[in-house]
C-alpha cells in the first residue's frame, strides 16, 4: 500500500478514541434512527417508491437546525477572498451593502432594482402555487444582475464562469442510475446560464437536445464555460456580451419551461408551497423601505418534520433496517423504472450483488416494475430531499448541496451532506429582503467547489464518454493518476442522502500499472464517505495483511489494496461553524481505495458456489480469532478470482469492520445488512445495541447469504421477479425481517426449488436446521434453572468457541461431500 498523498490528506482521519458517554452499557453499535445506512446504495434497492421513499423520509426526520444568520455567515465565509480566515463581520457588511438593491436605488445598463418591488407585489397576490414562479424568478434574476456590481471588502467578485441564474422548470427531469431511469419535476432551479440557455437554443435550431452531434457540442461548450479558468471572461467585451445574453434569457426564457435539463448542472432546486390563506387572501406586501435589522424569527421558526413520523410509510425504530440490503435488482426510488442487472463484478461492496451488463445486453424494462407515483404527493421536505438525491448521484464525490423550500413568503435553506441534513430558521424573504439578497450575493460569488462540487475529480471526455480525472502527489509514487470511467456500464452508483454513498468505478492508472503491472480483469476505485470515528478500512486491511502472512486460510482470500487516499474534509466542520448540537457525531470523510477487480459470488452455482463460499467462511473464521471482526457478511461481500485455473474466494469490504483491541463500539451505523443479519440482531434489543455482536452472528449471515444466492439465482443469473423468493426481505425493517426469517425456518418446503442441485439443497437445509436448533437451545436455556451445585449448568452460549460453533455446520454429510475435491 502506498502512503497517502501530501496536500489535504492523511493516512487516518481524525476520530474520537474515547467511547461516548454511556458507551459502557452498549454491547454493539446501536442502529441510528434513520436511513443513513438504508440510503447506502439505495438506488440498487429492490423496491419502488412506497418501499424506498420512507428511508429518504427518515433522513429528513433527523434534520438538525441552525439560525439563519449562522447559515448566511457560513456561506459568505466560503465565498470570501479569505475563506480560511474567520471574518465575523461579513454578514453585517453585506447586509448594509445590499440595501440599495433592496430599496430600488441600484441599476445597471440593462436592469434596475426598482423592478424587484414590482415583482414582489405580484408575488404576494392571491393565487395558486405556480403563480409564485414567475415573480420569484424575476426578483432573483434582477437582483443577481444588480448584486454583481456590488463590492464588499473581503468578498470575492461574482464568478462569471458559473454565472448562476434562476430558471423555471416544472418539467420532468430524467436521470439514468445504472439500468434505471428516474423522473423528477422541481418547480424552479438555479443553474449556470449556459446550461439554462441550451434547451432553448436547441429548440430554436430545430434540433432536440438528444441529438448526438448537438449534444456533444453542448457538452464541449458547457465544459469550457464552466471551466475554472476565467481569463476569457476578463475581457470586457466578452463580459458585456455575457451580460447581454443573460438579459435576453431573463426576458424571454427564464420563466419558460425547458426540456431535459441535466441534473449534473443543477446548483440548487427551489420548491414552493402555498398555504390556503395565501391562495385566497394573499401575502403581506413588501414594506416601503428596508433598513439593516436583526433577524425576526418566523412562525414556525423551522419547517416541522415531526408530522412525518406519524405518517404511514415511514417505519418506526423497530422497523429501521440496519444496513441497506444486498439486493439484486437495479430498481430505484420513486418514479424509477429498472432493467435486469448485469454480469460482472468488482472488489468493492456490492449492496446489489450484481454488476451492470453492457449496454448492448441490457434487458427490456419489466412492465411489472412500473408504477404511477408522483412526487407531488409527498411532503415538500421529502420531495426536495429526493431532488438532493438526484443531485448527489449526478456528480462524483459531491461534498454538499443546497436547496430552498419556500412556503408562501418564508424561505428555508436546506443543507445536505453525507453526515446528515441541516435546515436554517426561516427567512421572510419579502419582509426581510436584505437577507435574501445576502444569500444571493454569497451564492453568486461561489465557484463550483463552493457549491459542493468536488474539485479533485475533473470531468474529461475520453473516446466520447464522460470520465473523471484525479491526480495527486504521493510520497512513494511521486504522482498517482487515476482515470475514473464514470460512464462505464459496470459502475455501481449510489442513490440517497446520508451515509457512505459508495461508488465503485472502473479505473485505469499509469502510475499503478507501472508499479503492479496490468490486471487481467482491470481495477476498480471504491469512493465512499466513511465515518471518522471508525477505524478506517485501510487500517483494517493493514491488520488483515499481517494475519494473511502467517495464515494460509487468509492469504489470497482478502482484497489487495493497491492504493488509497483520505481527504481531510470532515463533514463536522460546517456543523461546528453553524453551532449545530453534537457536530462531530457521525462525521464523515471521503476515501478513495483502488483494488483489482473481482467477480461476485452470485455468478456461481452448485459445487463451485459452495467451494468459494466455504473458502470465505474459513478466511472469516481466522480473521475473527485474530481480532478482525467483519460484521457485514452478505453476498455482495463474497467475491472470487481465478488463480492457476482455480476460483479463489475473497472476503471483501472492511469499511464496517472493527478490531478487537479498539475499545467500545465505533461509529454511528449499525453494522450488518438486514436480509443477512442474525435473527438475534434483528430484535428491539439488537437494534438498540444491547446484543453483543458475536462470531455466531457473522456465521449466521453466511448461511442467509447462501440461501439468498441458492434460491434467487440459476447458473449465475437472477431469476425473474415472479419466480424468485425473499424479495420483501430487502425492503422490510429489521424486526419484520427477523419475523419473516423465523417463518422461513419453521417451514422450508414452500421454498424448495425443483431445479436446484440436490447436494447444494441438502447443505442449505442442514445449515438452516442448525440455525434453528441453536436458536431454540439458547431460547430454552434462558428458562432453565441451575442446580444448587451448578453442575448441570450449560456453558454460556455466547462463549462458545468459534471452531466449535462452525463444526455444527461442517459435520453434515452433504457438507463433507461437497468439501471433497471434484473428480
Amino acid at each position: 500500500m502506498s502512503p497517502t498523498g501530501e496536500t489535504g490528506t492523511s493516512s487516518t482521519p481524525p476520530r474520537a478514541n474515547a467511547p461516548a458517554h454511556g458507551a459502557s452499557t452498549i454491547e454493539s453499535t446501536p442502529n441510528s434512527r434513520g436511513a443513513s445506512v438504508i440510503s447506502e446504495n439505495i438506488g440498487l434497492l429492490s423496491a419502488r417508491v412506497k418501499k424506498v421513499r420512507p428511508w429518504i423520509q427518515r433522513d429528513i426526520e433527523q434534520v438538525k437546525e441552525c439560525k439563519a444568520d449562522a447559515m448566511l455567515q457560513a456561506l459568505l465565509q466560503r465565498a470570501s477572498s479569505a475563506p480560511e480566515t474567520e471574518q465575523p463581520e461579513l454578514l453585517q457588511k453585506c447586509l448594509k451593502a445590499v440595501l440599495p438593491v433592496c430599496n430600488g436605488q441600484a441599476s445597471t445598463a440593462l436592469v434596475k432594482s426598482s423592478d424587484i418591488e414590482t415583482a414582489l407585489n405580484e408575488y404576494v397576490r392571491p393565487g395558486v402555487e405556480n403563480k409564485f414562479y414567475g415573480p420569484f424568478i424575476r426578483t432573483t434574476n434582477i437582483a443577481l444582475a444588480c448584486l454583481e456590481e456590488i463590492k464588499v471588502d473581503g468578498m470575492r467578485a461574482a464568478v462569471p464562469a458559473v454565472d448562476m441564474i434562476c430558471q423555471q422548470n416544472d418539467m420532468p427531469m430524467y436521470q439514468t442510475h445504472q439500468t434505471a431511469k428516474s423522473t423528477r419535476k422541481p418547480d424552479v432551479v438555479i443553474l449556470p446560464l449556459n446550461t439554462a440557455c441550451t434547451p432553448f437554443q436547441d429548440e430554436k435550431s430545430g434540433k432536440k437536445g438528444g441529438k448526438k452531434g448537438k449534444q456533444k457540442d453542448n457538452e464541449k461548450d458547457n465544459a469550457m464555460d464552466n471551466a475554472v479558468d476565467n481569463n476569457a471572461m476578463d475581457d470586457e467585451k466578452d463580459n458585456e456580451k455575457r451580460k447581454t445574453k443573460r438579459k435576453a434569457h431573463m426576458d424571454t426564457n427564464a420563466t419558460a419551461k425547458p426540456k431535459n435539463l441535466p441534473w449534473k448542472d443543477i446548483l440548487a432546486s427551489v420548491e414552493f408551497k402555498r398555504k390556503t390563506p395565501g391562495r385566497t387572501k394573499g401575502i403581506s406586501p413588501p414594506p416601503p423601505s428596508y433598513p439593516v435589522a436583526d433577524h425576526i424569527p418566523t412562525k414556525p421558526e423551522y419547517l416541522p418534520v415531526d408530522h412525518l413520523k406519524a405518517e404511514d410509510p415511514a417505519p418506526g425504530l423497530s422497523q429501521i433496517p440496519a444496513t441497506q440490503p444486498a439486493p439484486d435488482t437495479a430498481f430505484l426510488s420513486s418514479n424509477l423504472t429498472a432493467a435486469q442487472p448485469s454480469q460482472g463484478g468488482s472488489s468493492s461492496k456490492r449492496k446489489a450483488t450484481d454488476t451492470l451488463e453492457s449496454a448492448a445486453k441490457k434487458s427490456k424494462m419489466d412492465p411489472d416494475d412500473t408504477e404511477d407515483d408522483k412526487d407531488d404527493d409527498l411532503d415538500v421536505t421529502v420531495q426536495t430531499g429526493l431532488y438532493a438525491a438526484e443531485m448527489f448521484a449526478s456528480n462524483l464525490g459531491v461534498n454538499y448541496l443546497l436547496n430552498l423550500i419556500i412556503i408562501d413568503d418564508v424561505m428555508s435553506i436546506w443543507y445536505y451532506d453525507r453526515q446528515g441534513i441541516i435546515q436554517c430558521s426561516g427567512i421572510n424573504f419579502i419582509q426581510d429582503l436584505p437577507r435574501f439578497m445576502v444569500l444571493l450575493y454569497a451564492l453568486q460569488r461561489s465557484d463550483l467547489h463552493d457549491w459542493g462540487r468536488n474539485k479533485d475529480f475533473l470531468p474529461v471526455q475520453v473516446d466520447g464518454k464522460q470520465c473523471h480525472k484525479f491526480k495527486i502527489k504521493d510520497k512513494e509514487l511521486g504522482e498517482v493518476d487515476l482515470l475514473l470511467h464514470t460512464s462505464h456500464d459496470e459502475r455501481v452508483t449510489h442513490y440517497g442522502l446520508q451515509g457512505r454513498a459508495t461508488n465503485v468505478v472502473p479505473v485505469t492508472s499509469e502510475a499503478l500499472a507501472k508499479k503492479y503491472g496490468n490486471f487481467q480483469d482491470g481495477m476498480v476505485a471504491k469512493i465512499f464517505w466513511g465515518e471518522a470515528s471508525r477505524t478506517s478500512e485501510p487500517e483494517i486491511l493493514d491488520k488483515v495483511e499481517e494475519i494473511a502472512k502467517v495464515h494460509p486460510t487468509v492469504q489470497g482470500h482478502i482484497p489487495k489494496l493497491l492504493w488509497h487516499h483520505t481527504f481531510t474534509n470532515p463533514t463536522s466542520a460546517i456543523r461546528e461553524a453553524l453551532g449545530v448540537l453534537e457536530p462531530t457525531k457521525g462525521s464523515r470523510v471521503l476515501y478513495i481505495l483502488v483494488f483489482p477487480k473481482l467477480h461476485p459470488i452470485t455468478k456461481l452455482d452448485g459445487r463451485v458456489l459452495f467451494d468459494v463460499w466455504r473458502q470465505c467462511i474459513l478466511c472469516h473464521l481466522t480473521l475473527w480469532k485474530e481480532g478482525v471482526y467483519h460484521r457485514d457478511v452478505s453476498p455482495g461481500n463474497l467475491m472470487w478470482y481465478w488463480k492457476d485455473g482455480k476460483r479463489i474466494g475473497v472476503l471483501n469490504d472492511y469499511d464496517l469492520s472493527s478490531l478487537a483491541n479498539v475499545q467500545g463500539p465505533q461509529g454511528n451505523e449499525r453494522t450488518g445488512t438486514v436480509p443477512f443479519m442474525a435473527r438475534e440482531l434483528l430484535t428491539e434489543e439488537g437494534q438498540r445495541g444491547k446484543v453483543k455482536h458475536l462470531y455466531r452472528h457473522d456465521l449466521e449471515s453466511f448461511m442467509w447469504g447462501f440461501a439468498w444466492v441458492c434460491l434467487r439465482y440459476r447458473q449465475g443469473v437472477l431469476l425473474p421477479r415472479r419466480l424468485r423468493p425473499l424479495d420483501e426481505w430487502a425492503t422490510l425493517g429489521a424486526i419484520a425481517c427477523g419475523e419473516k426469517k423465523l417463518v422461513f425456518l419453521n417451514d422450508l418446503s414452500p421454498f424448495a426449488p425443483s431445479d436446484i442441485d440436490k447436494l447444494t439443497w441438502s447443505v442449505l437445509v442442514s445449515c438452516l436446521l442448525v440455525l434453528k436448533r441453536d436458536a431454540d437451545d439458547r431460547y430454552y436455556l434462558r428458562f432453565q434453572e441451575p442446580s444448587d451445585s451448578g453442575a448441570d449448568q450449560q456453558p454460556n452460549a455466547e462463549e462458545l468457541d468459534p471452531d466449535a460453533f462452525l463444526s455444527k455446520f461442517t459435520c453434515s454429510k452433504s457438507w463433507l461431500a461437497l468439501s471433497k475435491p471434484s473428480q
